[in-house]
């Protein structure tokens, strides 16, 4: 039987907790929620508290839908919580954090490619 989304997960007061994501959802088609849990667990344990919802997919106005409690998780980052790589740069585009250095590696690897797209369409066009 899972464990519920929403938290209830007991946890030891001085060991490390994170801010990850859970993934859910079915094949083909995650879902993630933003959760806090002690760092030494696996990613199906269960949660101290569920901090926000995540879905990386396009809906059909090319949008990710996100939802996040920023009360929440300043609280968690001021006891000492960290965060996963991952959910620190989606904290960076949302402006929470400052934005992730690979955030900008994908914009730049982005534009190069559409640029090289558009050199070689040009090029077919001649």
């Amino acid at each position: 039987m899972p464990f519920p989304a929403s938290g209830g997960g007991a946890y030891m007061r001085f060991t490390p907790k994170i801010i990850r994501f859970q993934r859910h959802g079915c094949t083909n088609r995650p879902f993630f929620h933003i959760v806090v849990m002690e760092k030494r667990f696996e990613q199906h344990s269960q949660v101290i508290e569920q901090l926000g919802t995540y879905d990386h997919l396009t809906n059909q106005h090319n949008e990710r839908l996100v939802a996040l409690n920023f009360e929440r998780i300043r609280y968690w980052l001021g006891r000492g919580a960290l965060t996963s790589d991952p959910v620190a740069e989606l904290l960076g585009l949302c402006g929470f954090f400052p934005i992730h250095p690979r955030s900008y590696m994908y914009g730049w690897r982005s534009r190069r490619a559409a640029m090289e797209a558009a050199k070689s369409e040009e090029q077919k066009k001649e």
